[in-house]
């Protein structure tokens, strides 16, 4: 029977009692622990696999230039970067099958750049004072990431943040157990959408791609699913990419928070994957709805989706800008990029006779797109709606003729 190890991570000058006891739960329960100290001043009063010197000098650093920085923030970066490589390592060796970090503020700040550097799909854990906190910026929460609060924990053990200590051990390890491999027998196609009353393309689209060989996994487009959707695309997860709702890019453009970060529309591109792009719901700003209503957004019409979710509709200039940020993102792909372009609509509420149809500002996207479109990119205008069957049928026509080219490696052609 394989046992999974756990890398346990932590300041083991200051936290060395409640490191212990997490590290004890997760063996009693039959998984092994590697430990790693990331604290700068003090000394661990137990010893530990990895060493405060050794994060340092993984960090570009040595731990003395880290304590006589004079600024514990310069410090604790440093460490941030050195945990992150070599838990990157230790990953990548096969040496780990999960990581869990505990910290107030300074240590959940380390740990977002360790837990950043793990694969989507390693089980990560942050058992932290300020879980689920507005503190914490989404672009930098890993997609996958999971936490508990340390409830009662900022100095000494208790009965009340053993409580978080015993269940946070059982999560990861649990985790660990329960993970399947990371092996794929098909060859795997990263799609986004928005439910399927909004964007109907999925429902043609899986099963038809599933008949080809192919396995499909559909993102949800709302900050968190783009993260993931990002994040695989850049590890090379997929075969290609059917990248139909990039509404997360005006988010992003505008402010909001239900952000997939800065990055997307670009983990295909920049890694050379074969993507087809169209810009479903580009219209959008999707925004905290219980949040007051930001100044930039007074005057547009909006959406209450949930007590969640408030989207605002933008008007010309807005979607001007939109199409603009879809050009420059991809304008740095290297791969086979072709970008479709639904003129009749992007989404089912803006088609003829429901409240969004508005043909001056579709048109004001769709000109200013095929006007900045970069030359790396296949443009293709077609008269149709992004939930029409013929725009799913043209996206199969590109995949098929990829794999005629041996572009997209057809499930049957694998060595």
């Amino acid at each position: 029977m394989t046992t999974q190890t756990i890398l346990v991570a932590g300041t083991y000058d200051t936290k060395a009692d409640e490191l212990a006891f997490l590290c004890e739960c997760i063996q009693e329960q039959g998984g092994q622990v590697r430990t790693m100290d990331v604290s700068v001043l003090g000394d661990p009063s137990v010893p530990v696999d990895i060493s405060k010197a050794e994060v340092a000098r993984a960090g570009g650093a040595t731990i003395e230039e880290a304590m006589t920085c004079g600024d514990e923030n310069t410090a604790m970066q440093i460490m941030g970067r050195g945990s992150a490589v070599m838990a990157a390592e230790l990953c990548a060796a096969g040496k780990i099958d999960g990581a869990i970090v505990l910290g107030g503020s300074m240590g959940t700040d380390l740990a977002l750049d360790l837990l950043g550097a793990l694969p989507l799909g390693m089980p990560k854990y942050v058992v932290s004072t300020i879980a689920f906190s507005p503190l914490l910026p989404p672009e930098r929460l890993p997609a996958d990431v999971q936490m508990i609060l340390w409830a009662g924990g900022l100095y000494g053990l208790n009965s009340v943040c053993r409580a978080s200590l015993a269940q946070a051990a059982g999560a990861v390890l649990g985790a660990a157990k329960a993970a399947p491999p990371r092996v794929r027998d098909k060859p795997l196609i990263g799609m986004t959408s928005l439910g399927s009353s909004a964007m109907k393309y999925m429902i043609r689209l899986k099963p038809a791609l599933e008949e080809r060989g192919f396995e499909v996994a559909v993102f949800h487009a709302t900050g968190m699913g783009g993260r993931a959707f990002e994040n695989l695309a850049a590890e090379g997860a997929f075969a290609c990419v059917f990248d139909f709702c990039t509404q997360e890019l005006g988010n992003h453009l505008f402010g909001s928070m239900v952000s997939a970060g800065p990055d997307r529309l670009t983990g295909a591109g920049r890694h050379g994957v074969p993507q087809i792009v169209a810009p479903g719901f580009y219209e959008f700003v999707d925004v905290i709805g219980w949040q007051p209503k930001a100044p930039e957004f007074e005057g547009l019409e909006s959406h209450a989706h949930n007590r969640l979710i408030t989207s605002y509709v933008l008007e010309d200039e807005g979607r001007r800008a939109v199409a603009r940020a879809h050009c420059t993102q991809l304008a740095e792909a290297k791969g086979d990029t072709v970008v479709m372009l639904p003129l009749q609509g992007c989404g089912e509420w803006d088609r003829p006779g429901n409240p969004l149809h508005n043909p001056a500002g579709l048109a004001a996207f769709m000109e200013t797109f095929a006007a900045e479109c970069p030359d790396n990119v296949d443009l293709r205008q077609l008269d149709m709606h992004i939930n029409d069957d013929a725009f799913a049928d043209a996206a199969l026509r590109v995949l098929d003729d990829w794999i005629a080219r041996g572009v997209v490696t057809a499930p049957d052609q694998r060595a």
